[in-house]
């Protein structure tokens, strides 16, 4: 794989890490201090981990077939 391909593997990576996070966090705000609008931020953080996780399983996909 070229280093590029590489690269974007780990930054998807490291986007999943950072929008689970950010789940995470708006999901106590709502569940624990009742924040209306935090629920709306941790339904589009989990929206957001759905895109990635398809894009990271093709990577991967990707990575294996070309072993």
């Amino acid at each position: 794989l070229s280093i590029k391909k590489e690269n974007n593997m780990t930054e998807t990576h490291l986007q999943i890490k950072a929008q689970f996070e950010e789940y995470l966090a708006e999901n106590e705000k709502f569940e624990n201090k009742g924040v209306k609008a935090s629920a709306a931020r941790a339904r589009k953080a989990l929206g957001e981990l759905g895109k990635l996780a398809k894009t990271r399983r093709a990577e991967i996909q990707e990575k294996k077939n070309s072993l």
